[in-house]
């Protein structure tokens, strides 16, 4: 399964914020740490923000926090929020996708079960998991300390 580009961008801001809590981060920083667009970040963390992952402040001094412990983040939610429908093959779709065997192609049942699979790993971590090496984290992303 391949993640959406929303989804990996998502996943970066947070790790970004894990890798210095409490430190508010701007969009723009963010985007030149990683080398990504701006504008595509913004609607990630207006995103992020609606589902009360992160908090942002704007104006003058603003920027964006983790709205949790990165404990209490888990990653398997984190995706199914930005990824939407779990359609890994296009008989997913309610109408079958136009598949001419989708009635009775057992396919489906093996995907079904793999993306359980997937997700099952995912919510076994948070964030605090995948940002414990957080002082690494800081140094290649040139997090500067408040």
């Amino acid at each position: 399964m391949k993640l959406t580009g929303f989804t990996d961008y998502s996943l970066r801001v947070l790790l970004f914020l894990a890798a210095e809590p409490g430190r508010r981060a701007t969009i723009a920083e963010i985007a030149s740490a990683f080398d990504v667009s701006e504008n595509h970040l913004t609607k990630v963390v207006h995103h992020l923000g609606k589902h009360g992952w992160i908090e942002t402040v704007r104006g003058k001094g603003g920027g964006m926090t983790l709205a949790k412990a990165p404990a209490d983040i888990c990653i398997g939610q984190v995706v199914r929020g930005t990824e939407g429908a779990d359609m890994p093959a296009e008989c997913f779709a309610d109408d079958g996708g136009g598949c001419l065997i989708s009635g009775c192609c057992r396919l489906k049942g093996v995907l079904a079960e793999a993306v359980l699979a997937f997700y099952a790993v995912l919510d076994k971590y948070t964030l605090a998991d995948i940002s414990r090496n957080r002082q690494v984290l800081g140094k290649i992303l040139k997090i500067q300390a408040a």
